[in-house]
């Protein structure tokens, strides 16, 4: 049985960064995730929700 584990790119840390982290600890990528941010934007008297900003989430296979 493969043991998975999710990976979040941190705010100070770029994509191969976090790859290379996956990899020192032995796992190897499989998925990635990106979720979406959203924010509320106040837009004539009314609320508008709108994407901020991503997170990418990868899932890594031991």
């Amino acid at each position: 049985m493969s043991k998975k584990k999710q990976f979040e790119v941190l705010e100070n840390e770029s994509i191969s960064d976090c790859l290379a982290r996956m990899k020192k600890e032995g796992y190897e990528p499989v998925r990635r995730i990106e979720k979406p941010i959203f924010g509320e934007i106040d837009k004539d008297g009314e609320k508008d929700v709108q994407p901020v900003s991503r997170k990418i989430v990868f899932e890594g296979r031991k």
